[in-house]
């Protein structure tokens, strides 16, 4: 079974841009995707039903309704569609998750930005953030001036599964990877994928102060999950240096 079950078909998007948030390194893509929907009031606007997601049924607060652990959410006005994900994907299912996903990316046309967070220890300097593409999506990281990568390196896990797909099928598509904590929840790193790399590329403006004054509780509201991403790494989507293989 594969599919995007749509649950308004009143959602009218023109090419949008869609932000892609499985856990990994630092769960910058999460918080950061996690973000985008609170900030800009993003609605629910479809379940994802692939072969290899954990099958599970998710509750959320004050609703009755199950739901899948990977939805997405849609904000028409912005163009914006964002992937938010309960749940690792296993490594043994993520190029299953990324064919699932492609093809609804081509049927509607959007253009996807991949997050991944590169483990680094945490320093008085901000994170950096990198950008890589597909197809012809390094127009989108010279328009918003996002830097290229300073060493060789890779992207795993689910992330690095849709972007393999991206480059073999010629899709236009960019992967932002910014540098992040290795062991715990890192708000910081996602404010800075968002303020330099997401907005920038999809033409939007979030407010990003709460990620930083709440970094507390963003961080004890993430930990269990960050946990469970660190006993099982290989499910986690992260940038790694090359180095070790060279």
């Amino acid at each position: 079974m594969a599919r995007i079950s749509v649950l308004d078909d009143d959602v009218s998007l023109d090419e949008p841009t869609l932000v892609e948030g499985f856990p990994g390194v630092g769960l910058v893509g999460k918080i950061a995707t996690d973000h985008l929907i609170d900030a800009h009031g993003m609605t629910h606007y479809a379940n994802v039903h692939c072969d290899g997601l954990p099958p599970v049924a998710v509750y959320l607060e004050s609703e009755t309704a199950a739901t899948t652990p990977v939805r997405l959410y849609a904000d028409p006005e912005n163009d914006l569609v964002a992937l938010r994900s309960d749940v690792p994907v296993n490594p043994s299912a993520a190029t299953e998750v990324a064919a699932c996903l492609g093809s609804w990316f081509d049927e509607v046309d959007l253009f996807p930005v991949f997050l991944s967070g590169l483990g680094r220890e945490k320093d008085e300097a901000p994170p950096e953030l990198y950008g890589i593409a597909t197809g012809d999506g390094g127009g989108a990281l010279g328009r918003a001036e996002v830097s290229e990568p300073p060493e060789s390196g890779l992207v795993s896990g689910p992330t690095g599964a849709m972007l393999a797909a991206a480059l073999e099928d010629d899709r236009d598509a960019v992967g932002l990877v910014v540098e992040s904590d290795p062991q715990f929840p890192d708000p910081e790193a996602a404010r800075v994928l968002i303020a330099d790399g997401i907005d920038p590329i999809a033409g939007i403006d979030t407010p990003t102060e709460g990620l930083v004054e709440q970094a507390t509780e963003i961080r004890d509201a993430k930990q269990q999950l960050a946990e469970q991403m660190r006993r099982a790494t290989e499910e986690s989507s992260q940038a790694e240096p090359l180095k070790m293989f060279q």
